[in-house]
């Protein structure tokens, strides 16, 4: 059975969830002195994927070429730049605020994926931002 790229990419995104929901669960079932090491990993985790939803626009400005807004490539950034500030906080305010850029990636996601056709896959990407920052602010939480 071959997958369309559209049924990998949803599988893939959604699996992408794991991390985050088993994680911010952890967080709440370890023991305290194991706590540092698991929010670290949520927080790194969280960060990567912040990196990544920013990467995309970098890949939305070279599909445009010459005529692609300077906005995707300079926003491209922001998310990176952000994750890399969370990552020396502590957990308590890292997680809240890598929640609150992967909300802020869904939201330019919004404006600017229907000019790149990728309207199609903002429904997944809402719910995909729902549990993804769910588990960040879930996970600050139990700090």
């Amino acid at each position: 059975m071959t997958l369309t790229a559209h049924e990998t990419v949803t599988r893939l995104g959604y699996a992408g969830l794991a991390p985050f929901v088993l994680l911010a669960g952890l967080m709440w079932l370890v023991d305290r002195e194991l706590l540092p090491f698991v929010s670290i990993a949520l927080g790194g985790y969280a960060a990567t994927i912040v990196s990544f939803l920013g990467g995309v626009h970098w890949g939305i400005g070279f599909m445009k070429g010459q005529a692609a807004p300077r906005f995707h490539f300079v926003w491209g950034v922001v998310p990176s730049l952000i994750a890399w500030l969370a990552l020396m906080m502590p957990a308590y305010a890292a997680l809240p605020l890598l929640g609150m850029v992967v909300v802020a990636c869904y939201v330019v996601d919004s404006k600017t994926y229907p000019a790149a056709g990728l309207a199609s896959w903002l429904s997944m990407r809402l719910r995909l931002t729902v549990v993804a920052t769910l588990s960040c602010v879930l996970g600050a939480a139990a700090v």
